[in-house]
């Protein structure tokens, strides 16, 4: 899981903003980003996403969670779709480079 957070800085600890869905005891890595550096950051991102050049990721709830049986009729629908898989097609492209 990767996710982009805002935390505060105090007495030696990093508060997040937000709750987090970490287990106890998980580690995660940091690339800390100065509020100025982040609030760049965040204009070139805002200007991508007007010139329609990237999309922003979804907010994490605004993913409704996909069942198993759906996963799974998915997975039945698209091992019936005609012609090769994708991987193949990228083998076969890699050889004729």
């Amino acid at each position: 899981m990767s996710e982009i957070i805002t935390a505060v800085y105090s007495n030696g600890m990093l508060r997040p903003q937000n709750p987090l869905s970490l287990k106890d005891g998980q580690t995660v890595r940091l690339q800390v980003l100065t509020e100025e550096t982040a609030n760049e950051a965040e204009q070139i991102i805002q200007s991508l996403v007007a010139a329609g050049l990237v999309t922003p990721p979804p907010r994490r709830g605004d993913v409704e969670p996909v069942s198993e049986e759906a996963r799974r009729e998915l997975a039945q629908r698209l091992a019936q779709c005609p012609g090769k898989p994708l991987s193949e097609i990228i083998i076969e492209e890699r050889g004729s480079i």
